[in-house]
């Protein structure tokens, strides 16, 4: 793994950045559905239309233990986007440009600028992570390619038990994220309030699920047109399955 650079304070607290809940926010994560790797996006319950956002996705990659990349595709399956796992992957990792969006006094969210949207009262750039976990490591999580945001184990092998801690940090293009708002089950319990990373980017959690887990983080970073948004928001996940007992 890359050594890490200097710390990235809370920088958005002290810009005065606008926070939205990163819980409400949706999210994209990988997932088995009929016994295939399916590319999810949504939140908690919520499995929406991956496919038609499917021209979203930006990057795709599947990665050896060492981050090296290794032969795969994406596969439209009707309502399902798999991914081929022929050459088992360690892990598989993409990126959404999920574009700008701009919320109004009503609660409503727009896909423009602020410049756009009169009366705007938030609008913000999203960007979304994946990373998935596919077996037991024994060694460090790399950094994967294009993933300004992620969520790597402090330590491997992952704990085998739900209810076990687990200390992860949270990395902004490959630095340390401070601050950073942390869901620990973002499919059984979206709506939970969450942990904000320490200093050095760290949090330590329960594991929640003795099957699949999907941890969430939410960073937000400086505008890229600050005459369009206010902020970026990042948000990134890291699933992974502990298994089950033998039937």
């Amino acid at each position: 793994m890359k050594t890490f650079g200097k710390v990235l304070t809370s920088a958005a607290l002290a810009a005065g950045f606008l926070f939205t809940s990163g819980a409400q926010a949706h999210g994209f994560w990988f997932a088995q559905r009929a016994n295939q790797l399916a590319m999810v996006f949504g939140v908690g319950a919520d499995d929406l239309d991956v496919v038609k956002r499917l021209p979203k996705v930006t990057s795709f990659g599947a990665y050896d233990e060492d981050g090296q990349e290794v032969p795969t595709r994406l596969v439209t399956n009707g309502p399902l986007v798999t991914v081929d796992v022929d050459n088992q992957p360690a892990f598989v990792a993409a990126v959404m440009d999920y574009g700008i969006w701009s919320k109004t006094p009503d609660g409503k969210w727009h896909n423009k600028g602020k410049d756009e949207v009169p009366g705007t009262i938030i609008s913000e750039k999203n960007y979304k992570y994946g990373v998935h976990l596919r077996r037991e490591l024994n060694g460090p999580v790399p950094l994967l390619p294009g993933q300004t945001l992620q969520i790597v184990p402090v330590k491997t092998p992952l704990p085998v038990m739900a209810g076990q801690p687990l200390t992860l940090r949270v990395l902004y293009k490959g630095k340390p994220a401070a601050g950073a708002h942390v869901v620990s089950d973002f499919v059984n319990d979206p709506d939970q309030k969450g942990l904000k990373t320490n200093k050095d980017g760290t949090i330590t959690i329960k594991v929640r699920n003795q099957g699949l887990n999907v941890i969430v983080a939410v960073f937000k970073s400086p505008a890229e047109d600050p005459a369009k948004t206010n902020q970026v928001e990042n948000l990134a996940s890291l699933s992974f399955v502990l298994a089950h007992e033998p039937e």
